[in-house]
């Protein structure tokens, strides 16, 4: 038997170097590509994992916001689960209204994060500003001047505005087909369906609208058969009112009254926000009533002789309101009665006043109680009393004074500030925290 040896040629050995080589290459360019893979994965899965970290930390900031509107105290907490991450927040304090929110979203968590992301902003205070466009305005009582009381500013009134000479510097309105003016020397334009009456000579400096002129010297243009001019409300309602009302009961609620039913302040303290469920005595001997906050007392306000009530420094240009209301009894109480040489500061800043607000309704309702009585004192000063009477006679000076309706007798003075249209307060609780624009940056 014959045998064929084998022969060993070049090209089978090319062929086995050959197939090594492309098997090594495709392996390292597999080993590559899968490399590219999961680091792909890995670059996606974080990218999806950091977006996530910034949504949960985005949705901190907001929750932040809603916690500060509930408790103002609010400092942030930690660890909090929210989608599949965790949150950190941490709240300092800028200024009283002002605070800066840092919050810190982990996937999944902060002990082993896949992602982080932090985001701060500053959040503020808002307030609500209160328009005041007159130095008087009164609603569907009227308003009456008596011996030597004026007026530096403009009047508005729903009812009749009444005087015997006295000077009121700008100008004069009373709304409606009821609207009168006179016995005033007004030193701007007058608007009322009827001006002047046989007995009280007016004089108007400046214009004229009206339907009905009688013994009226007017400077300026005649403009008879004008339309009537239209009422508007009161620049404080009631429910802003009880906004104030329940900001100052979130400070708590004195009960410590007297055998009187008095709450007394007999030496300088500070009070607000707070509720008095009684009536407030201010005491000549007190000093200085420090006001830091809105105060609600379900009862009647009364100064004794001389003491000081100042605004809180710390509250800046903010305006704070002392309130009189009994839900119980709006006719009887709920008044105010200011003792000779009381004096109101503001809180140094400009445009600081202290609100004096009756929501006393006899007035309103024919009754004859005084809503707010003052008969000196003054300075940083408004008078509100949107439902009631409103009276104010000796020296009293006031910023502005409101009423339904209103009287000023001997020497008293309102000089309207001008400070007053943009007339700035705290806000109640609920949406009161706000995000200043321009404040949001991602920090990592």
């Amino acid at each position: 038997m014959n045998h064929t040896p084998y022969i060993a040629t070049p090209h089978r050995g090319y062929v086995l170097i050959l197939a090594l080589i492309f098997l090594g290459v495709f392996s390292t360019v597999a080993v590559a590509y899968l490399s590219f893979i999961l680091s792909s994965v890995r670059s996606a899965q974080h990218d999806v994992s950091s977006a996530q970290a910034l949504f949960i930390a985005e949705g901190a900031l907001d929750h932040a916001a809603y916690q500060l509107n509930l408790n103002t105290s609010y400092a942030g907490e930690t660890g909090t689960p929210l989608g599949n991450g965790t949150f950190t927040i941490t709240v300092s304090s800028v200024d009283s209204n002002t605070k800066r929110i840092t919050a810190t979203g982990y996937v999944p968590n902060s002990q082993n994060p896949l992602a982080t992301k932090t985001v701060k902003a500053t959040i503020a205070l808002s307030n609500d500003v209160v328009s005041f466009h007159y130095g008087i305005q009164a609603g569907n009582g009227g308003f009456t001047l008596a011996n030597s009381s004026k007026i530096t500013g403009n009047v508005f009134s729903s009812g009749s505005v009444t005087g015997s000479g006295n000077f009121i510097y700008g100008d004069v309105i009373s709304t409606g087909a009821s609207g009168l003016v006179y016995g005033v020397h007004a030193t701007g334009t007058v608007y009322a369906h009827t001006i002047g009456n046989a007995g009280q000579a007016t004089t108007i400096d400046k214009d004229a609208y009206y339907v009905t002129k009688t013994n009226t010297t007017v400077t300026g243009t005649l403009h008879p058969n004008s339309p009537d001019q239209s009422a508007v409300d009161l620049p404080i309602s009631d429910a802003q009112i009880a906004e104030w009302e329940n900001q100052a009961a979130t400070g708590g609620t004195i009960n410590a009254c007297d055998n009187h039913g008095d709450y007394v302040v007999s030496s300088s303290t500070s009070l607000g926000p707070i509720k008095i469920a009684c009536n407030l005595v201010v005491k000549s001997s007190s000093g200085v009533l420090k006001v830091t906050g809105p105060i609600w007392v379900a009862g009647n306000v009364t100064t004794q002789t001389g003491p000081t009530i100042k605004i809180d420094p710390a509250l800046g240009s903010q305006n704070v309101a002392i309130i009189a209301d009994n839900p119980s009894d709006q006719t009887g109480s709920g008044t105010i009665t200011v003792g000779q040489s009381t004096v109101f500061l503001g809180s140094g800043a400009s445009n600081s006043f202290v609100f004096l607000i009756s929501q006393n309704k006899s007035a309103e309702q024919g009754g004859s109680v005084t809503a707010v009585d003052m008969s000196q004192g003054a300075s940083a000063l408004v008078a509100y009393a949107s439902h009631g009477l409103l009276t104010l006679s000796q020296s009293v000076g006031v910023k502005e004074a409101t009423g339904y309706k209103i009287a000023l007798s001997q020497t008293a003075s309102v000089v309207y500030d001008t400070g007053l249209p943009s007339t700035v307060f705290e806000s109640g609780p609920g949406g009161s925290w706000s995000f200043i624009p321009g404040t949001y940056a991602i920090t990592r």
